[in-house]
C-alpha cells in the first residue's frame, strides 16, 4: 500500500486503482478509511481512484497529537498528498463528513482545485441544522426495520457509552434506501473499519474553528463543484445539498432519485450517470 509522510511527520497510507487522472477520495463516518468506497460503482473506469486513509484510520498512523484529527486540520494531509502525487491541481471527492474536510481544503487552497465532488455532504460548515432529517426518516416508516431503528435513534441521544455501539448498528438501515442484501453486505464490510479515535477527534475542538473564514474561502473556489445528493438521504437530509452548493460560485446539484446516503450502493447506474460527465476530461 503506497504511503507518504505528511506535514508533521505522520505516516499516511492510500490505495490507487483505475485509469485516468487521479481522483482523491475522502471517506465519511467520520472515522472510516478510504477502502469503504470500494470501486465507487466502477468509477475507476473514468478516473484513478486514490483512496486516502485519513490519519488514525485504516493503514495510516495514529498521530502523536490527537488534535490533528479535527475535521479542518485533516485538510493539511490532503494538501500534503497533492504535493506527494506531484499534482498542480487535484480533483477531490468527499463523502458525508469527508465532504467537510474537502471543502476546508478547497477554501484554503482554491488555486489547487481541479474540480470537487461533494457526495451526500454534511452542511456543517454552512451552519445547517438538518431539521428536515426526521421527515425524511419518516418516509421509511413502512419498512420492517423502522420501529427498532427509530427507537435506537432516540435512545442514542442519552445513551451510556456501553450501549452506543449496538444502538448505532440498529440505525444503520437509515443510510440506505433499501435494506437489501447489497446494503447489508456493504454495511457489514464497513463496520469493522471504523476508528473510534478518529471519529472522536474529528469534532474535538470544533469551537476553535473560524467557519466565517472558511466560507469566505469557498467563494474563491472558481473550479467546478458537483454536489451529488440522494432524494431520500435520511442522514444528511435533502436541504443540505442546496446549502452546500450555494456556498460556491460555480456549483451544480445532481439528484439521484430513490437513493439514500450511499448513492453508489443504492443506485449505481444513476450515480455513474450523474458523476461521469463531470469527471471526464
Amino acid at each position: 500500500m503506497p504511503r507518504f509522510t505528511s506535514y508533521d511527520g505522520t505516516d499516511l497510507a492510500y490505495s490507487a486503482t483505475g485509469a485516468g487522472t487521479p481522483l482523491v477520495c475522502l471517506a465519511g463516518g467520520p472515522g472510516f478509511p478510504g477502502r469503504y468506497f470500494e470501486d465507487l460503482a466502477g468509477l475507476a473506469a473514468v478516473r484513478t481512484l486514490v483512496l486516502l486513509d485519513t490519519r488514525g484510520t485504516g493503514q495510516s498512523e495514529l498521530p502523536s497529537d490527537p488534535s490533528t484529527m479535527r475535521f479542518d486540520r485533516l485538510a493539511a494531509d490532503l494538501e500534503a498528498l497533492r504535493v506527494h502525487l506531484g499534482l498542480e491541481t487535484m480533483a477531490v471527492l468527499g463523502h458525508s463528513a469527508g465532504a467537510v474536510t474537502a471543502q476546508v481544503w478547497a477554501a484554503q487552497h482554491p488555486a489547487s482545485v481541479e474540480r470537487l465532488v461533494l457526495l451526500t455532504p454534511s452542511d456543517h460548515l454552512q451552519g445547517g441544522t438538518r431539521a428536515d432529517v426526521p421527515a425524511v426518516r419518516e418516509t421509511y416508516a413502512d419498512e420492517p426495520w423502522y420501529a427498532e431503528a427509530a427507537e435506537a435513534m432516540e435512545l442514542l441521544k442519552d445513551a451510556p457509552p456501553s450501549q452506543v455501539p449496538s444502538l448505532r448498528r440498529a440505525v444503520v438501515p437509515f443510510q440506505y434506501v433499501r435494506w437489501d442484501e447489497a446494503a447489508q453486505a456493504h454495511a457489514a464490510r464497513m463496520e469493522p473499519l471504523l476508528s473510534k479515535r478518529a471519529q472522536a477527534g474529528y469534532i474535538a475542538g470544533a469551537d476553535q474553528v473560524s467557519f466565517a473564514d472558511l466560507l469566505t474561502g469557498l467563494r474563491a473556489v472558481t473550479a467546478p463543484v458537483l454536489v451529488v445528493a440522494g432524494t431520500r438521504d435520511a442522514v444528511s437530509g435533502v436541504a443540505a445539498p442546496e446549502l452546500v452548493a450555494g456556498a460556491f460560485p460555480d456549483a451544480a446539484i445532481a439528484w439521484v432519485e430513490d437513493a439514500g446516503h450511499h448513492p453508489w450502493i443504492d443506485q449505481p447506474t444513476a450515480f455513474r450517470a450523474a458523476v461521469d460527465p463531470f469527471l471526464l476530461p
